[in-house]
């Protein structure tokens, strides 16, 4: 029996799956250290100025991380039609949403303090 004989190619859809999940979860743990860093900012009674900024990055950061929602969701229905590699559209928006929650993670530490 040859190694590619051996190779179950079934569950290569669910691992990939899994691995987004895995990265979506991470996302919204950061998402919700973001809207934390918020919400203690608001707490502590500083004068606010204009522009909260902090709740800017706390939007974008909950804007990225429902549109990387819906690139999983959309990538797991996929996998369970196919094996098919991902459209690029699909990567695009997630490498966008994944770039802007960690734009919006570094500016709410750069603002946190």
């Amino acid at each position: 029996m040859s190694p590619e004989a051996a190779r179950d190619l079934g569950l290569q859809p669910e691992r990939t799956s899994l691995s987004w999940r895995r990265t979506l979860l991470g996302l919204i743990v950061a998402d919700l250290l973001i809207w934390r860093s918020w919400a203690l900012a608001g707490s502590r009674g500083g004068a606010p100025g204009p522009v909260d900024y902090l709740g800017v990055c706390a939007l974008a950061a909950m804007a990225a991380t429902l549109v990387l929602g819906v690139c999983v969701l959309v990538r797991g229905r996929e996998l369970r039609r196919s094996n098919a590699a991902p459209p690029a559209a699909l990567l695009r928006w997630a490498a966008a949403a994944v770039v802007a929650l960690a734009a919006s993670a570094v500016a709410a530490v750069a603002l946190g303090h």
